[in-house]
Order: structure tokens, then C-alpha cells, then sequence
């Protein structure tokens, strides 16, 4: 009897390594930086140099099944992340796909709407530099209200194959978890047929339990390259609730880029943000930088940041530098 038993768990590791062998591939990747940054004005941390540093590695495996179908996993360990879980378990999630039906990703945590996939402005997020209560600042912008609309945990985002020479279509999502938590759905296109010419446009629609949460998001982006220049133009509306709540924001941004060599490129832009309950304007201006050497990047900014509370009171003019170096491995 031992006789039997000790062939059939032969034969069984055999069977699983031979699984193993063809279920696909894992890889990872990694990441690292070191920047210092400083502001300039009546804020907390006027005339200080922050250091910080940031750090994570991100796992991706796939494998191909026997009906033509490619499912790939991703996730990321990320210890800068404070909203997670004690070990710096981040974003996670499965995508299944094919040339002929695209692809749906399930993102257990840091998926993205049609929207919030969008975010990132044609001047590179020069706004981000200012906001937080640490500096002092306590902005409130669109594209941060637009990451928190759609998304996030358990959600859904599926993207089409080309529908016609260079579009492709994408829907998002967001199933409510609960009561008095809003479903989304989100529709975006993307439009690259020409070439150096990439159109983005995308809405979702924001479900509530009164008008006071209520409303949608639109994101528009476009860009067109010739030779080493780059512009771009972005604009972000966030409308939710009344007109004049402070919910109400547009951000629009434009940028050109100027690439001088295979390592070195320089970018002006500028932002624009429009706050419904306020008559004054947040406005952003800056140059970045950047210097890539093999895994190397070494990134300079110079922003200036007019009414940054959208305000014209003491403090809300607010200059901006930083140097930083980051690494990938």
C-alpha cells in the first residue's frame, strides 16, 4: 500500500511541476528616489529644506490560457503608502484579455475610473506641489477631487481593441459597497491616428442620495508632438452639488515640452484652477527639468503659485523649488 501511495505522490509533484513550468512568468521591479524641496513665503515651512524619499517594488506575473485569454496579476509594495495596510501592501489587481475582446482589470485596491485615469495635467502637476496641510497650504484642486470619484477599491475597468484605427473606447465601474455609498459609471475615448496626435476625453457619472452628491466629471486631454516639441492642453470640471458649492472646480492647464537630447528635456506649463465658490483663481507656473542617464533620473523644478488658497491674503503667494534623484531597478 505505502508502495502505491509513494507513485501516485510521485506522479502528483511531477504533474505540478509541470504546471508550474507553463503557467507563465513573475517579474519585478523596482524603484527608489531622494528629493529635497523648499518653498518661499509666509508659510510654516518658509526658508526649510524638506528631505524625503520614496520607494517601492511592484510584482507583475501572466500566463496564457488554452481559449486564447491572458490573465495578469499586479501588485505593489509601496512603504511610503500610509492609507494601507502595516506591511506597505498597495495597489493589487487581475486583468483578463484578448486582441479580439480588450480588457477588464478588477483592481482590489488603487483602480482607476475613466476619469482619474486622466489625471495628470499638461504641466505635469505643478498644483501638487503646494497642496497639503504640512505645507501649510490646505489647497483643494480638481484632479484630487477627480482621483476620489470613481475607482479605488473593488472596482472594475475595461478597455476596448481598436474600434477603428487608432480609437479605442474604456468604461469604468465602481459598484456601491453599501448603503449610502454612490455607484459610477464611467465612459471615456481615446484617439492616437495621427501621428504625434493623442486625444483623450472621458465623463463619469456620480450617483447620490441627494443633489448635494450628485453631478459628474469630465477630463479632456490632447497633445500633438512634431520633431523634439511636445504641447499639450488639459482641462478637468468636477461638478457635484450646487453650482456654487465649493465642490464645483475646473483646472485648465496647457504645457510645451522641448526635447533636447535622449537625455535631456525641459518642460514649461502653466494651471489654472477655478473654484465655483470663490472669485478668485489658483494659478500655477513652473519649468521641470529632467536628466536620465540609463536608470537614472535627476528632475529640477522652479514653480511660482499665485492665491494658492484662492485667496489674494497674505501667504497665498507661495515660490517653489525641488531637486531630486530617483532610480529604477
Amino acid at each position: 500500500m505505502n508502495k502505491f501511495k509513494k507513485i501516485g505522490l510521485t506522479a502528483l509533484a511531477a504533474s505540478l511541476v509541470s504546471v508550474s513550468a507553463n503557467a507563465g512568468e513573475l517579474t519585478a521591479s523596482g524603484a527608489a528616489s531622494i528629493t529635497a524641496e523648499g518653498y518661499s513665503g509666509a508659510i510654516g515651512k518658509s526658508g526649510a529644506t524638506a528631505w524625503s524619499m520614496g520607494n517601492s517594488v511592484n510584482f507583475a506575473g501572466s500566463t496564457e490560457l488554452d481559449n486564447g485569454l491572458t490573465v495578469s496579476m499586479a501588485f505593489e509594495l509601496d512603504q511610503g503608502t500610509a492609507n494601507n495596510s502595516s506591511n506597505g501592501f498597495d495597489n493589487h489587481s487581475v486583468t483578463i484579455s484578448s486582441d479580439s475582446l480588450g480588457s477588464v482589470k478588477f483592481s482590489g485596491h488603487g483602480g482607476s475610473s475613466t476619469t482619474s485615469a486622466l489625471v495628470g495635467s499638461a504641466a505635469g502637476g505643478l498644483w501638487d506641489n503646494f497642496d497639503g496641510q504640512t505645507k501649510g497650504l490646505g489647497v483643494a484642486t480638481i484632479p484630487d477631487a477627480i482621483k476620489s470619484s470613481g475607482g479605488g477599491n473593488n472596482t472594475f475597468f475595461y478597455t476596448s481593441p481598436a474600434v477603428v484605427d487608432g480609437m479605442t473606447v474604456t468604461a469604468s465601474w465602481n459598484p456601491a459597497a453599501s448603503a449610502g455609498v454612490n455607484s459610477m459609471l464611467g465612459l471615456g475615448v481615446n484617439y492616437t491616428g495621427v501621428e504625434g496626435l493623442s486625444v483623450s476625453y472621458a465623463t463619469i457619472d456620480v450617483e447620490g442620495h441627494s443633489t448635494a452628491v450628485e453631478g459628474d466629471n469630465e477630463v479632456l486631454k490632447a497633445s500633438y508632438a512634431y520633431g523634439p516639441v511636445t504641447v499639450a492642453y488639459s482641462n478637468y470640471h468636477y461638478n457635484i452639488g450646487a453650482a456654487t458649492a465649493a465642490t464645483n472646480l475646473e483646472m485648465t492647464s496647457y504645457g510645451i515640452s522641448y526635447t533636447v537630447s535622449d537625455e535631456l528635456s525641459l518642460t514649461y506649463g502653466t494651471e489654472e484652477s477655478d473654484k465655483g465658490s470663490t472669485a478668485v483663481d489658483a494659478e500655477y507656473s513652473g519649468f521641470t527639468v529632467a536628466y536620465t542617464a540609463g536608470g537614472m533620473t535627476l528632475t529640477g523644478k522652479m514653480i511660482e503659485g499665485e492665491n494658492v488658497n484662492h485667496a489674494n491674503t497674505a501667504g497665498d503667494d507661495v515660490d517653489y523649488w525641488s531637486l531630486g534623484a530617483s532610480f529604477a531597478f
